[in-house]
C-alpha cells in the first residue's frame, strides 16, 4: 500500500538528485549543495544506501589534523545509458554509467541497410559490444540522426543515404530488440545539448550542423527549442543568396561537393576543397558561394531568434573557420547586432553521442527520482544490495 510523498521523501529525492549529478562528493558537500541539515542528509544517505543508489567511494585527503571524510558515489549497479550518433558515414555508440562516466564507446563506418529492421539489429549489436563491461540495467537509449525528429520517434528529411529510416519504424524496431526505452533526436539537437551541458552561461543560441545534410537547432533560456511539427528547423529550404541554390545545397557536404564539381573542381571528397590546391578562380567562386550562404544563414536566425551565439559544427567546420572573418565583416554591415559566431571543434561521432548521453542521463535520473518519490510504503524500508527501481 502506498501513500503520498512526504517532506522526508522529497528531502531524500533532493539528496539523490545531487548525488547523481555531482558524485563523488562528501557529506559536507552534500549538506552545502542541498541546504538540508546534517541529520536529514545522513538519514537520506542511509536510505539511499539501502536502496543501492549510494556507496562509499574513497576517502578525501586532509592536510594536518582532522577527520578525513568519506566520499559518496553512485555504484555501477545502478545502471547505464547509451547515446548513439547514427550518421550517414560514421556511427558511434557511447555507454556511460548514471554519473555520465564512460564505460566504453565504439565508432565504426555506418553500414548500408536495405531494411529498417536490419539497421536496428546492427545498432543493437553495437550497443551490446559497447555495453560488455557495463553493470546494472540499461536505463535509456537516445539515438541522434542526421534529420529532423518529431516526438522522439518519427524521422523526417534524413540524409539521402538514410531515406529508408524515414518514419517511426527505426525507433520501434530498436525498442523491440532491447529492454529499455528508446528515443530519437536530431544530431543538431544532440550537438547543442552537449554545448549547453558544458557551458551553463549559454542562454539563447542557434546551431548549424553542416555534414551530409544541413541540420539546425536552437535554445532559449538554456533549454532546447523543440517544434511540434516536422517542418520545425527546416531552415535548409531557404534561399542561400546564390542563384537558385537553397541553404541545404551549399551548407551540406553532398550539396557543396556537387556545386564545386559543377564549377570545374575535381574533388573526390569534400575535404579536398580545403586540403588540396585547386584552380584559383573556381576555388574562389566556391568559397564566395559558401561565404554568402553562411552569412545568409546567420542573418535568418539573427532576425528570427535574436540569439547571442551561433555555432557551426560538422564536417564543413574547417571551411567555416576559413570564411568566418569575411562573414563577420558582411554581417557587421547588414545587421544592427551581430551574434557571436563560433566554429566548434568536435570529434566526429563521439561528440554527438555525448550529447545523446546527456539527454539519456536527464531522463534516467528524473525517472529514478520519480520512482523514489513513488516508492514510499507504510512500514519500514527493506535493505537491498541492488537498486530497487
Amino acid at each position: 500500500m502506498t501513500s503520498n510523498p512526504t517532506s522526508r521523501d522529497y528531502n531524500k529525492a533532493s539528496v539523490l538528485d545531487v548525488v547523481l549529478t555531482r558524485a563523488p562528493l562528501t557529506r559536507n558537500e552534500l549538506i552545502e549543495l542541498t541546504g538540508l541539515s546534517k541529520a536529514t542528509v545522513s538519514r537520506a544517505v542511509e536510505e539511499l544506501r539501502a536502496d543501492g543508489f549510494v556507496i562509499d567511494g574513497g576517502v578525501d585527503e586532509v592536510v594536518g589534523r582532522g577527520r578525513r571524510s568519506t566520499y559518496l558515489d553512485v555504484p555501477g549497479t545502478t545502471g547505464h545509458v547509451v547515446g548513439i550518433s547514427f550518421g550517414a558515414q560514421t556511427t558511434c555508440v557511447l555507454v556511460t554509467d548514471l554519473r555520465g562516466r564512460e564505460v566504453q564507446h565504439v565508432t565504426v563506418p555506418t553500414e548500408d541497410h536495405d531494411e529498417v529492421r536490419a539497421g536496428a539489429e546492427w545498432l543493437v549489436g553495437l550497443i551490446a559490444k559497447a555495453s560488455e563491461s557495463a553493470q546494472g540495467p540499461l536505463r535509456q537509449v537516445v539515438a541522434a540522426v542526421p534529420g529532423r525528429v518529431r516526438i522522439g520517434k518519427e524521422i523526417f528529411g534524413p540524409a539521402e543515404p538514410m531515406k529508408i529510416f524515414t518514419g517511426s519504424d527505426l525507433q520501434r524496431a530498436i525498442e523491440d530488440l532491447i529492454n529499455a526505452p528508446v528515443l530519437l533526436d536530431s544530431d543538431a539537437n544532440a550537438s547543442l545539448l552537449g554545448i549547453l551541458t558544458n557551458d551553463a552561461t549559454v542562454r539563447n543560441a542557434a546551431l548549424f550542423s553542416l555534414s551530409t545534410n544541413l541540420n539546425f537547432a536552437s535554445c532559449t533560456d538554456h533549454e532546447l527549442a523543440r517544434g511540434r511539427t516536422p517542418t520545425f528547423g527546416d531552415i535548409g529550404v531557404l534561399s542561400s543568396g546564390v542563384d537558385d541554390e537553397i541553404l541545404d545545397e551549399l551548407l551540406s557536404t553532398r550539396g557543396l561537393l556537387r556545386f564545386a564539381r559543377g564549377r570545374g573542381l575535381d574533388l573526390e571528397r569534400i575535404e579536398d576543397l580545403w586540403l588540396e590546391p585547386h584552380e584559383e578562380m573556381a576555388h574562389a567562386e566556391v568559397l564566395e558561394a559558401f561565404t554568402t550562404a553562411i552569412a545568409a544563414a546567420v542573418s535568418v536566425v539573427a532576425v528570427m531568434l535574436d540569439p547571442e551565439s551561433v555555432y557551426f559544427v560538422g564536417r564543413l567546420r574547417p571551411l567555416v573557420e576559413e570564411v568566418l572573418p569575411e562573414v563577420r565583416r558582411r554581417l557587421d554591415q547588414s545587421l544592427p547586432a551581430v551574434p557571436e559566431i563560433k566554429a566548434v571543434t568536435q570529434v566526429i561521432g563521439l561528440s554527438t553521442a555525448e550529447g545523446a548521453v546527456y539527454a539519456c542521463l536527464t531522463m534516467a535520473q528524473g525517472r529514478i527520482r520519480d520512482a523514489v518519490l513513488g516508492a514510499r510504503r507504510q512500514g519500514q524500508h527493506t535493505e537491498r544490495s541492488a537498486p530497487a527501481f
